[in-house]
């Protein structure tokens, strides 16, 4: 059975991790078995849980980084306002028995057909970035494309014939992507590092930016180390002109029982020279986003983590009131609400992220881009926002 990784609570040090979306999807798959079999079903979860043995040949770079926990791993920067997560037997109980309601749609989810025509007539002088589902984005940059977090598969897990199924089928196909110069990923869980969009890539993508510890997963996926880099909280680099910092965030990794927390989660500062993006990655709120303004901001939009989140998680992932208050600690001139409307990953109706965050920018005045699948968002351009999910069931 895949290793799942558990939920516990902050501690003085720091807030450690949560049940990630590999024990979300296996937990998702044994939530649809019979009844006869949920004791057995808890009984596998439970057994998978046990202590992560520290590497004695941990890589160096680790090893001195700020972030180490001391024992080839990485931890989150401490954070007294967090606020705890509940036992790890308790999310495991909600998931196989609690019965979900409104987490997946009915009706279909409406997508804007692309060709690789149109993306080539974008203007090259002007930058884009187009929604491809969940926190997957495509961006058009100086005339040339960009990938934040691909994930082109049906099922947001390690396992092919269970996990969260896609609520819609990508934009356009792998196979229909032009050439890609620069990926960024920020972490290794399964929505967000997908070994069959990597796999498929692999050839077409001159350069990876990933948090330190995760080339190793790109190698593992055929990806040539010399086409990986990997950064620390506030390292950068550039490429092709464009500029790419990997900045803090409060989260955690792992894929399998073994290795949870042994590679880091980054959110990340994209400088065209004209526009600054930020892309949150997975990150519950914490000090450091305000930081991130002060030294990176102001930002022309601000990608912020808008879904799976969750009373019994709530330090892991963004509430819509949370995704808020971050915009403006970066000083962002447009909040884009990521990370919803393609998987489910928790309890909140799919629906949910959006109406509140909807809600709070229309109390608040603030410019609010939650745009359908597949559509392109020019930045500094006039646009209307629409309400697609309105009158889905």
């Amino acid at each position: 059975m895949v290793a799942a990784h558990w939920l516990v609570a902050p501690t003085r040090s720091g807030v450690r991790p949560g049940t990630n979306e590999t024990m979300r999807s296996i937990a998702s798959w044994a939530s649809r078995a019979s009844r006869a079999f949920r004791p057995l079903c808890m009984a596998l979860l439970y057994a998978t849980c046990g202590d992560v043995v520290a590497d004695p040949t941990c890589p160096a770079r680790i090893a001195a980084s700020p972030q180490s926990d001391g024992a080839c791993g990485f931890r989150n920067p401490a954070n007294g306002q967090a606020q705890p997560s509940r036992s790890a037997w308790d999310i495991w109980t909600r998931f196989i028995v609690a019965k979900k309601e409104g987490t997946v749609p009915v009706d279909p989810i409406p997508v804007r057909r692309l060709s690789r025509e149109a993306l080539d007539a974008l203007d090259p002088a002007a930058a884009h970035i187009v929604r491809l589902g969940h926190s997957s984005h495509l961006l058009k940059l100086q005339g040339r494309y960009w990938l934040i977090d691909p994930m082109f598969s049906e099922r947001a897990s390690p396992l092919s014939f269970a996990g969260p199924l896609r609520f819609h089928p990508p934009p356009l196909a792998l196979a229909e992507l032009p050439p890609i110069d620069g990926l960024i990923l920020s972490h290794d869980h399964y929505d967000h590092l997908d070994a069959g969009t990597i796999e498929a890539l692999n050839g077409r993508v001159q350069r990876y930016f990933v948090p330190l510890g995760v080339g190793a997963r790109l190698q593992q996926m055929g990806v040539p180390a010399e086409r990986i880099e990997e950064l620390d909280w506030w390292q950068a680099s550039r490429h092709g002109g464009i500029g790419v910092t990997a900045t803090p965030a409060q989260h955690f990794s792992g894929r399998w029982l073994n290795d949870r927390n042994s590679t880091l989660w980054a959110s990340w500062v994209i400088d065209t020279g004209t526009q600054r993006i930020f892309f949150s990655g997975d990150t519950g709120y914490f000090p450091g986003l305000r930081e991130i303004g002060e030294r990176a901001g102001p930002f022309d939009v601000a990608l912020l983590e808008n879904g799976a989140y969750d009373a019994y998680w709530p330090a892991m992932h963004l509430q819509p009131e949370e995704a808020v208050q971050a915009f403006f600690d970066l000083r962002a001139k447009l909040l884009w609400a990521v990370h919803n409307s393609t998987f489910d990953l928790a309890f909140h109706g799919w629906r949910e992220p959006l109406e509140r965050i909807a809600a709070l920018a229309e109390a608040r005045g603030l410019p609010l881009a939650t745009p359908e699948i597949g559509e392109v968002v020019t930045l500094g351009r006039p646009r209307v926002n629409r309400k697609w999910w309105q009158g889905l069931r």
